[in-house]
């Protein structure tokens, strides 16, 4: 980190109610020095007071002549057409390209900060960012984030330079106590309270608040989480009212509370005077596209809720499943990541959040791989791979080094790679060349993907140390294919990618979706390259995401039969049937729930005794579990009897 003569920060007395913080505020000040830091992370915990500080920093800044432009990553699409969208939209209206709204940026004044608030949920964009924006951006822009992660050691060594990160705690206890007593807590209860919080802003907050109505209120030798609980409860005893309770609790199984979805969890209140209760409440904000409670807050309400009525719980995320599912349906382009991230915040399988928001820290970057990797990619495809598989993935390095991304550890060196592209933008004949991707290109003419849309082929992802085995460089490497769905969405039907260790990865694909490629595996040097598919159905990653939603919450979600049209409507969308699949499904449709064999298909669909080891059953079936999409596992497999449709 570059260092900076700190400065005295402006004014003492900046914003009421507001105390310490004085040398995290000269920090910040530094962005407006013409030699401060060109990138600021600011990070610390749920509540620690990050958007207290900013707010206070963005009044300084102002009356010091420079223009904040403010983004809210919670509300932006974690690609470069999301981000670009926002950013015109918060400097006014139509810009045309990014290229123009980084240059429109510069023309704001002498000194222009773009703040990137909750950043911690941005993590899909930090490469491109770091890499490609931030050096592009003019030299009287600073970007600033807040998260609660630390950043990556990346930022650090960045070519650009001028970095700085920095911590926010909690307040010491003598800061803690004047905050409590501006609230009115007299002094020794003060004293007290600042101590069982911790210093923790949020929490001296809900103190403040209960203790008006509590002057007894004492705190055991706790945790910060379980005071926190505590002061919820007692706030929302002695300050809420029963019908705002209700709603809160209600509120804090989805990401965002608005009218619709207030309408949809309690049916029988006004959802418009519920809003009002709520933004009301002062660990709630309005947002753009509607409100959010604190996530300390609601976390601890959403615990206390599902451990003492687990059935209504459950019954509050079916009911918002099935609202932002019509929602999402009459949804724009621009305005779907909201729906998309909406529905990842009701799936709570581990493997699917932690795929797109990361709970830990991540230590590692993923960048696109350059010229000067030539040595390391070789190396690890040379160290982790036999010499005939090795030289596969060697030729599309030489091919298309585009199609490589690299993990950099904290010094830089590369500790692994990914080959991922879409398989319809590479030559033909170099997949032919590829015994792997020739079999998914095998595959798709089986099974032709629907005109307009696309597969991803992951051709392999490797680490120096543990190979192809999970890892942090794994993790990190799943972490960007997740930001190429979201910008392959909603065009994106499918992904191909290949494994060894079948064993390993099959348990986890599988609850995912993935099928493995039964008859089309590659033996290359005497081991196993195993192929596996994901096939997102008709709405893309946005149905397979709410197909897992879905299938969390017991939501059945029946495909419907148009007899009359041959169609089957999944999700709104309508797909075509030939006639034998058609006959199957029709035949199944109408004895739902019960097993049928297949002899019963071929007699009574293909009108035939045959009673061979003949396939033809199980390809029609294969056939329609992918049209079907996220709805492909209510068609059962029978252990040695044949097929039920749940």
């Amino acid at each position: 980190m570059q260092s900076h003569d700190t400065p005295e920060p402006p004014a003492p007395h900046v914003a009421p109610g507001f105390v310490g913080r004085r040398e995290e505020l000269a920090t910040l000040h530094t962005l407006l020095d013409a030699d401060g830091p060109r990138v600021m992370h600011i990070y610390g915990i749920a509540g620690i007071g990050k958007s207290r500080l900013l707010d206070v920093f963005v009044s300084l800044a102002r009356s010091q002549g420079a223009t904040i432009v403010k983004l809210d990553c919670r509300s932006v699409e974690p690609t470069i057409e999301g981000f670009m969208r926002e950013l015109c939209k918060a400097l006014g209206g139509r810009i045309g390209n990014l290229d123009k709204a980084t240059a429109r940026l510069g023309e704001l004044g002498a000194r222009v900060i773009l703040v990137l608030d909750t950043y911690e949920v941005y993590r899909l964009m930090d490469t491109w960012l770091r890499q490609t924006w931030v050096p592009a951006l003019p030299d009287n822009v600073r970007l600033l984030c807040l998260g609660r992660e630390r950043p990556l050691a990346a930022w650090r060594t960045s070519p650009e330079g001028r970095f700085c990160a920095m911590a926010v705690g909690p307040l010491v206890e003598a800061e803690a106590s004047s905050l409590l007593i501006r609230a009115g807590v007299p002094a020794k209860a003060a004293a007290r309270v600042a101590h069982a919080t911790h210093g923790h802003p949020l929490a001296l907050q809900l103190a403040a608040s209960a203790y008006a109505e509590r002057p007894d209120l004492s705190f055991e030798e706790v945790s910060l989480q379980q005071v926190l609980e505590e002061l919820t409860d007692m706030f929302l005893a002695d300050a809420g009212d029963p019908v705002t309770r209700r709603a809160l609790e209600a509120s804090t199984v989805v990401r965002r509370v608005t009218v619709s979805l207030l309408r949809a969890l309690l049916p029988d209140l006004a959802p418009r005077d519920v809003y009002d209760r709520l933004r009301g409440l002062p660990f709630v904000d309005q947002a753009e596209d509607g409100l959010l409670i604190h996530d300390a807050v609601r976390e601890a309400i959403a615990h206390s809720l599902r451990a003492r009525d687990p059935s209504a719980f459950i019954g509050h995320q079916k009911a918002a499943w099935q609202q932002l599912i019509e929602e999402a349906h009459a949804a724009g382009r621009a305005e779907l990541w909201r729906y998309t991230a909406d529905m990842l915040y009701l799936i709570e399988n581990p493997v699917v959040r932690e795929a797109f928001f990361p709970t830990g820290t991540q230590r590692l970057a993923v960048e696109p791989a350059t010229a000067d990797d030539d040595a390391a990619i070789v190396s690890i495809i040379e160290c982790r791979e036999k010499s005939g598989a090795a030289a596969h993935l060697c030729r599309w390095w030489r091919r298309r080094p585009d199609t490589f991304v690299v993990v950099r550890g904290r010094d830089e060196r590369v500790l692994g790679l990914c080959c991922r592209f879409v398989g319809a933008r590479v030559e033909p004949g170099w997949l032919g060349d590829d015994p792997i991707t020739a079999e998914w290109c095998s595959h798709q003419e089986k099974n032709p993907i629907p005109e307009g849309q696309q597969a991803l082929f992951c051709r392999r992802w490797l680490s120096l140390a543990e190979g192809e085995a999970p890892s942090e460089v794994q993790a990190a490497i799943w972490l960007d294919l997740k930001r190429t769905y979201m910008e392959l969405r909603p065009a994106l039907r499918r992904v191909y990618l290949t494994v060894n260790d079948l064993a390993t990865y099959a348990p986890v694909a599988t609850r995912l979706g993935f099928e493995v490629l039964e008859g089309q595996e590659q033996v290359l040097d005497g081991i196993t390259f195993y192929s596996a598919v994901l096939d997102f159905g008709p709405g893309s990653v946005d149905g397979w995401l709410a197909g897992l939603a879905a299938e969390e919450l017991g939501i059945e979600r029946a495909p419907v039969l148009d007899a009359e049209a041959r169609e089957l409507v999944v999700d709104g969308s309508r797909i075509a049937l030939t006639p034998l699949e058609f006959g199957v499904i029709k035949y199944m449709s109408d004895r739902r729930g019960k097993a049928v064999s297949r002899t019963d298909l071929l007699r009574n669909v293909w009108d035939t005794n045959y009673f061979g080891g003949s396939n033809v059953v199980d390809t029609v079936v294969r056939s329609l579990r992918r049209k079907l999409g996220p709805c492909a596992k209510q068609m059962e497999t029978v252990a040695g009897i044949g097929y039920r449709l749940r």
